[in-house]
């Protein structure tokens, strides 16, 4: 695992991540959908405390069952300042991963990879830090443009940087709001899409998203209650 570097400020964040985007892996393919280990991370925050809350839910990629979780609590060090959410966020979801007593297989992240204006978003970090396969599943496109993908489910449309195209809109309940999908590190865009759809079985969001979120949101209730 390489460390996590607290940058000073907002130049010197991104000055890591320009250093680090190099090391993202975009040629492999990933784990196949239904197979192995899918880990969920997610963050709640108390802004009254400057205290933010990470969860790691790991499901089993055929069943969805949970097979462990865990989580870990810090001191939020670094400001909100867009696309650089990471460094808010990651000293904590690395501390509730190492704290999983399994290997977390693929890793889905509520938020971005490569649909990132510097191609470098929270789940591109996250792999390269880890060495882990990664991907980046939105509720929100960020600044990207978008077609409306057609009203089934699996319908997709591309999400576009000017004509490159950085993640997918992706339906995964008929007629419902997409979620916007993006490579974070070590598997492929088509890949990162079929494991959202076999992790959305039965809710607009991965299963993972909604089991880390429900269990961050309970952890930070139990500190601060």
């Amino acid at each position: 695992m390489t460390i996590f570097r607290m940058p000073a400020d907002e130049a010197e964040a991104r000055a890591v991540q320009d250093e680090l985007r190099g090391r993202v892996v975009l040629d492999e393919s990933g784990p196949a959908p239904g197979t192995g280990r899918v880990t969920g991370v997610d963050v709640a925050y108390d802004d009254a405390r400057d205290l933010v809350v990470a969860a790691a839910v790991v499901l089993d990629g055929a069943t969805l069952e949970v097979v462990a979780e865990s989580t870990a609590q810090g001191r939020v060090t670094f400001p909100y300042i867009p696309g650089l959410l990471a460094f808010r966020e990651l000293p904590t979801v690395l501390a509730a991963l190492e704290r999983l007593p399994v290997d977390p297989g693929l890793v889905v992240c509520d938020g971005y990879g490569q649909a990132h204006p510097r191609r470098f978003g929270l789940a591109s970090h996250l792999g390269v830090l880890t060495g882990l396969p990664v991907i980046g599943v939105a509720k929100n496109p960020f600044t990207f443009r978008y077609d409306e993908p057609g009203p089934a489910r699996g319908d997709s449309s591309p999400l576009l940087d000017g004509d490159e195209e950085v993640g997918r809109a992706l339906r995964t309940r008929h007629a419902t709001k997409p979620v916007f999908v993006s490579v974070g590190h070590r598997t492929d865009l088509d890949n990162a899409c079929a494991q959202t759809l076999a992790l959305a079985r039965d809710f607009r969001q991965p299963e993972t998203t909604r089991r880390a979120d429900a269990l961050c949101r309970s952890a930070l209730r139990a500190a601060t209650g």
